[in-house]
Order: structure tokens, then C-alpha cells, then sequence
């Protein structure tokens, strides 16, 4: 979620921007999509394997960062490390890195598509949380989508059921965190590059994680070796196809197609795993989704700021090439 390869892209010619090939877009981020549950599921087998969910992230976020360290030296006589924010800094790596190894928690308990279905509970908490980190004003109509989205979780939740399982509230606290990351990268909108944002929210990550990690430590075998591989290279194309697919498109016309992740899991986890959604889940998970494309549209046409359900970092650094390939279109 985290680590992201953003200040590593150099911004295209004009003519290779933000809507200007939007069907190549939505194909970039369904893609993306698609890579990123791989990942997920490669990190279920790893958890249901055995391997403590501390260690896969620990070892996920390590690899990551051996991926991106050339791309990242090569900017080093920037000094990118460089911020007047260190606290928001830390903060927002510490809740990601916390966000991703609940995620595998939750995954070790649960279907690997009803994980999902709760986790897109984010983009309703974004909504209530921007009044008070942001200053936004949030009318009648998104509060009443942000209550039909809890409706819908509740319908996947259904509490007092023997349905119900303690490990379903995991999900919603990994989101809560990735939420809260969310808010604070957009308050470092125009004042802290991506790459800076990297290096910091990694490093602080690591730190957070490794002596987590570090105590239910098992050796890993070949296999987990090939998995944890697999899970890092997921991570970083996930992370690049994100970024391409907002250089080629607005965020506005491609972040509903977000959700197609919930689609991905359902088939990850029926081919992979074996696991099929019910009919609760099936009904709470397209209300919620419903939920959250409708805070999406109320959120573009009020303040033209919508929440993209996986943003972080890569929303970002798109948003940023895009403004620099705009200034130097601008007569000067």
C-alpha cells in the first residue's frame, strides 16, 4: 500500500496525459486492480501457510525497497529526504504499514473476497473524516450514501448471527488506518514530493514492523521465498500501472473502476482457495460499493475532489505530473 515507486516516472509529453486515452486507463487500473489481489492472495497462502502476517509485510516492505532503492539513489542529490513534516510523515507510515498487515490478519480468518468487501469501507470513512482533518463540508446526500454504506457492512457483518466472526471487525480498523494515511497524504498535496513521501512513510514503516517481524520469525522455505518474490513484484507493477493509468485519464473519470477489486477477489478466491461469497455478502458488498461510487460523484461535482477507494501515494504522484506537464504548457 505504501512505497510507492511515484517521483521515479518522468512526466510524458502533452499529448500523453490526463484524458487523453481514458479506454487505456480504465485497462492500466483494472489491471493494476487484478495485481494487487494477486498480491493479496499470495499473502493469504503465505498466512495460511504458517508464516506470521508481521513477517510477510516486514519481509514484503524490504523487498519492495531493494526493488526501488536505484531508482531512488538516483535522486538522492535532490536530498529528497528533506521535509518540514517528519511527524505526518511517520504517522502516515506507521498507519499504511499497520493498515496492510491487519489486511493479512483479517485474510488469515476470512474468505479472501469478504476482507475485500469490508475494506471498501474506506472511502466512507475518508467522507466523515475530511470535516475534521480537512475543513470539508459534507452535505445531506453523502452522509445518507455514508449510511447506506455501513448498512451494507452490517449486511456482510450481521452481528448476533452465527455468521458473525470477531475477525470481520479486523478489516474495518485496516481500513480506518489506510483511511486516516489517505487524509494526511492529501494535506501534503503541493507541499511534499513523492519521492520524499516514499522514503519517509518506508522508512518509517520498517521501523514500525521490524521488531514485529522479527519475533515469530520462521525461516522461509523455497516456496515462501517464490511467494514473498511474487508478492513484491505484484506490489511495484501495481504501483506503476496506477500511476500510467492516472497520467492517461482523470482520477475523476477512472477511480470507480476501483471496485472491480472486490470482482477480482471473488474469482482469486474461488479458483485459488475455493471460497464463494453468499448471498448476504453478495447484497451488502454491492451496497456498499453502490455506497461508494455515489460518494465518488457527489464528492467530484461538489468539490471536484472524489476519493479514489485505493488512492494513496500513486494518486498523488499523478496528480503532480499532470500539473507539471500543464505549467509547462502555460505560457511563461
Amino acid at each position: 500500500m505504501d512505497t510507492r515507486p511515484a517521483a521515479t516516472t518522468a512526466a510524458p509529453p502533452a499529448s500523453d496525459t490526463a484524458a487523453d486515452r481514458p479506454l487505456l486507463a480504465i485497462g492500466l487500473l483494472l489491471g493494476a486492480n487484478f495485481v494487487f489481489t494477486a498480491m493479496d492472495g499470495f499473502a493469504k497462502g503465505l498466512a495460511g501457510a504458517g508464516m506470521a502476517a508481521e513477517q510477510i509485510i516486514l519481509l514484503r516492505y524490504a523487498l519492495v525497497t531493494a526493488l526501488l532503492l536505484p531508482a531512488v539513489l538516483r535522486h538522492w542529490g535532490g536530498k529528497p529526504w528533506r521535509t518540514g513534516r517528519p511527524v505526518a510523515h511517520v504517522v502516515r507510515g506507521v498507519l499504511l504499514i499497520g493498515s496492510a498487515t491487519l489486511f493479512v490478519h483479517a485474510m488469515t480468518h476470512l474468505p479472501l473476497e469478504t476482507a475485500t468487501a469490508i475494506g471498501f469501507v474506506s472511502p466512507l470513512y475518508v467522507t466523515a473524516l475530511s470535516i475534521p482533518f480537512l475543513g470539508e463540508k459534507v452535505g445531506v446526500r453523502r452522509w445518507a450514501a455514508v449510511g447506506a454504506g455501513f448498512l451494507g457492512v452490517l449486511m456482510i457483518l450481521r452481528p448476533g448471527s452465527d455468521e458473525f466472526q470477531l475477525a470481520m471487525l479486523i478489516p474495518l480498523v485496516s481500513s480506518l488506518c489506510w483511511a486516516v494515511g489517505l487524509i494526511i497524504t492529501r494535506q501534503m498535496r503541493g507541499t511534499e514530493r513523492p519521492l520524499t513521501i516514499l522514503i519517509w512513510s518506508t522508512g518509517a514503516g520498517l521501523v514500525a514492523i521490524a521488531p514485529l517481524g522479527i519475533v515469530d520469525w520462521q525461516t522461509p522455505s523455497l516456496r515462501d521465498w517464490a511467494f514473498l518474490t511474487a508478492i513484491a513484484a505484484c506490489h511495484v507493477a501495481g504501483q506503476y500501472l496506477t500511476i500510467r493509468a492516472f497520467m492517461l485519464a482523470s482520477a475523476s473519470l477512472i477511480a470507480p473502476f476501483s471496485y472491480s477489486t472486490l470482482l477480482w477477489a471473488m474469482l482469486i478466491g474461488a479458483f485459488a482457495f475455493g471460497s464463494y461469497p453468499d448471498t448476504a455478502t453478495l447484497a451488502g458488498a454491492g451496497l456498499l460499493v453502490a455506497a461508494g461510487i455515489y460518494v465518488w460523484h457527489r464528492e467530484r461535482k461538489v468539490t471536484g475532489k472524489p476519493t479514489n477507494p485505493g488512492g494513496s501515494i500513486a494518486e498523488v504522484a499523478a496528480v503532480e505530473v499532470e500539473a507539471e506537464v500543464g505549467d509547462e504548457a502555460e505560457p511563461r
